[in-house]
């Protein structure tokens, strides 16, 4: 078994349909750009209110992935 080092960042991901869609949107927009994601983690759930009804539901992420060298 090799050494590994993994970085861990925080995102957070909005959807006017669910936190399930925001999480996933958090997820979707860092594969665009990072390799070898491998744990997602919500840290944090809750939404934005206005006229006193939901107007986004906002998931806090917490992503893995797998760190290269260049």
């Amino acid at each position: 078994m090799s050494d590994s080092v993994y970085k861990i960042i925080e995102l957070v991901g909005t959807s006017d349909v669910s936190w399930e869609k925001a999480a996933e949107n958090a997820v979707l927009r860092a594969s665009r750009t990072l390799r070898d994601l491998r744990i997602a983690e919500i840290s944090k759930l809750d939404m934005t209110i206005k006229d006193g009804k939901i107007e986004f539901y906002r998931a806090r992420v917490t992503l893995s992935f797998k760190y290269k060298d260049s």
